[in-house]
């Protein structure tokens, strides 16, 4: 219920607000709604990430107030603070903030994600809304807190990001009433269109250019699988986020059910992002291998190497599609 979402905050004074490794529109967006939230509810709060906003997401903080993690950050958090986890239910996909975890007052999460059963997180989970901004949206109404433009403008940019741009099954009227009440607030879409969707660099299209160039269709066509590795984002001069669309380009052709991309970070981490049109729940493979994610949406970090990870995602794809 929303009304544990405000329980929890009228608990502590002090907040630290957080979202998941490699923070998106969603998270970021979240992080802004609640940071506006607390402020009218007079709570002091820090936004503290894994890392620093990535480039393409710095419209959605205009005062460059989100922190990311480092080793002298807990000694500067005020004590007896809470910790409110945004965008995911899972403590191993917060990055180095999870050393938080044992200082907090409590630890809460908000999020829209398949629960993942591993997690010992509690807090609130509507694994039925197309976004966290879209809960976050709907708790501010109905706490009678109106959001400022800029907290408006990072709610609608990830609604519109989670959603697919309004177009993915879990969009539903709920949506659309939570980013007409953004709109009625201010908010300018094609502004928010325009600096997701139209603000990449030169980079990143080459970065695109190269990872189409190693599509293979697997599985009688019905699979399709591309490969990121780290010299790829060296030589465009990207970063991982900038490949977050390119996983969804192969779901434009009528027979592929499910669309793989194994990725490397510039440090040669291995993740995999899994999405399927529905048919197909990704997000139980992806929690067969420690991660997470939706029905259609999901990913999971390995500790393998490229083709190793990818030969054991494609045999649990292909067993579940036999059996379907």
């Amino acid at each position: 219920m929303l009304e544990d979402i405000l329980a929890f905050l009228n608990r502590h004074e002090s907040l630290v607000l957080t979202t998941h490794e490699g923070a998106d529109a969603d998270g970021l967006g979240a992080e802004a709604v609640l940071a506006c939230i607390c402020r009218s509810l007079g709570k002091k709060i820090r936004i503290i990430n894994t890392a620093f906003v990535s480039e393409r997401y710095t419209f959605m903080d205009p005062k460059g107030e989100i922190e990311a993690w480092d080793n002298s950050a807990a000694d500067s958090i005020p004590a007896g603070s809470a910790l409110a986890v945004l965008d995911t239910s899972d403590e191993y996909n917060i990055g180095k903030v999870k050393d938080f975890i044992p200082l907090a007052a409590e630890v809460f999460t908000i999020d829209h994600h398949e629960p993942n059963p591993l997690s010992s997180l509690k807090g609130y989970i509507d694994n039925t809304a197309s976004s966290t901004c879209e809960i976050m949206v709907e708790f501010a109404a109905a706490a009678g807190i109106a959001l400022d433009t800029a907290s408006a403008q990072a709610a609608y940019a990830g609604i519109s990001y989670d959603s697919g741009s309004f177009a993915y099954s879990k969009t539903t009227a709920r949506t659309f009433r939570a980013a007409l009440s953004l709109v009625e607030a201010g908010v300018v879409p094609y502004s928010v269109y325009r600096e997701l969707h139209e603000s990449a660099s030169t980079g990143t299209l080459l970065l695109q250019k190269q990872v189409l160039s190693t599509l293979e269709i697997r599985n009688e066509g019905r699979v399709a699988v591309q490969v990121l590795r780290k010299e790829d984002l060296a030589a465009t001069g990207t970063y991982l986020e900038d490949a977050d669309s390119i996983i969804n380009i192969p779901l434009k052709s009528k027979d592929i059910e499910v669309s793989v991309l194994i990725k490397e970070n510039h440090e040669g981490q291995v993740r995999c992002s899994l999405r399927s049109k529905g048919e197909l729940n990704v997000s139980k493979i992806a929690q067969s291998f420690g991660g997470g994610g939706h029905v259609s949406a999901a990913g999971f970090k390995s500790k393998e190497r490229i083709e190793e990870t990818l030969t054991k995602v494609l045999d649990m794809i292909t067993d579940v599609l036999n059996s379907a």
